[in-house]
C-alpha cells in the first residue's frame, strides 16, 4: 500500500472529541490529546472506566466522563472520534454510525478502520513534530520521537521566537524574506559525504543555534541592516559547523 497519508496540525482549540472505552487505551488516548491541549474537550464514555482516568477528570473539568455503554446519541456535537474498546465489532459498528454523520474516526490497532491516525508527537515550545509509520508501527514511531526529544536543545523555543521577531522586522517582500532566513539557518542543515556522529550531531546543532541567535540579536538592532546579517552568516565557513567540531572527537 502506497503512503497517502498528508500530515495536518488541527487546532483544538474549539474541537470536541469523544473517546470510546475506558481502559488502558482509553487513558492513553487522553493523555495524548492532554499532552497537546490541556484544555481539550473530552467525552469519554466506558462500561468500565480506570481510576486513572476518574483522577484525570478530577483535575480537568474539560474531560467529562460517562461509565456506561455507548449510545448513538453519544455522537452529537462532535467533531472527532477515538474507538478505544477491545471489540472489533462494536468498533467497527461506531465508526459506520460517525462517518454516516461525517465525523472522522480513530480506532486503536485497527487502523483499516482509521480515518486518522494519531502519531507520536515531538513538541518543545513552538515546535512540534509528528511522526507516522502508516499505522504499521507505532513502537517504532515511539522511538524515533525518543531520539528526537533527546537530540533536539531544550532551548529552541528562543531560536523559534527569534526568526520570528526576524521575519516581522524584515521589510522586504516574501521572496526577500524567505531567502534571508534560509541563508540564517542553512548552517543547520548536515552537509553531503560527512557523516559525523550522533553527539557530534547535537553539538553541532546547538552551536549553530547560538550563532543565529547572536546576529539575529544584532540583525534587530539599529546598529545592523538585515543585508549585513545575512553577509556576516555568509562570512562562517560552513566547515566551521562540521569539520572542526567533528575533530574534536576523532
Amino acid at each position: 500500500m502506497n503512503n497517502t497519508l498528508f500530515p495536518v496540525f488541527l487546532k483544538t482549540d474549539t474541537a470536541k472529541f469523544l473517546i470510546v472505552g475506558g481502559g488502558n487505551v482509553g487513558i492513553e488516548k487522553t493523555e495524548t490529546l492532554l499532552r497537546n491541549n490541556s484544555e481539550v474537550s473530552i467525552t469519554l464514555v466506558g462500561t468500565h472506566i480506570k481510576p486513572t482516568l476518574w483522577e484525570i477528570a478530577q483535575s480537568h473539568s474539560n474531560v467529562r466522563l460517562v461509565e456506561r455503554a455507548f449510545e448513538p446519541n453519544d455522537l452529537e456535537n462532535i467533531d472527532y472520534a477515538i474507538i478505544a474498546t477491545n471489540d472489533a465489532q462494536i468498533n467497527s459498528h461506531i465508526r459506520v454510525l460517525a462517518n454516516a454523520i461525517k465525523i472522522k474516526v480513530n480506532a486503536a490497532d485497527q487502523p483499516e478502520l482509521c480515518d486518522f491516525y494519531l502519531g507520536s508527537v515531538v513538541s518543545k515550545g513552538h515546535l512540534k513534530i509528528a511522526i507516522s509509520t502508516n499505522g504499521k508501527s507505532p513502537v517504532l514511531a515511539r522511538r524515533f520521537r525518543e531520539y528526537f526529544e533527546e537530540t533536539i536543545p531544550n532551548n529552541i523555543n528562543e531560536s523559534i521566537e527569534a526568526l520570528n521577531a526576524f521575519r516581522n522586522h524584515h521589510q522586504g517582500d516574501f521572496k526577500e524574506k524567505l531567502t534571508d532566513l534560509n541563508a540564517i539557518t542553512k548552517g543547520l542543515t548536515i552537509q553531503k559525504n560527512k557523516k559525523p556522529s550522533q553527539k557530534c550531531k547535537k553539538i553541532v546543532f546547538q552551536i549553530a543555534l547560538v550563532f543565529m541567535i547572536f546576529f539575529i540579536g544584532f540583525g534587530l538592532s539599529n546598529f545592523i541592516t538585515p543585508s549585513d546579517l545575512i553577509n556576516q552568516l555568509k562570512s562562517i565557513p560552513n566547515d566551521f559547523f562540521f569539520k572542526n567540531v567533528h575533530d574534536l572527537f576523532y
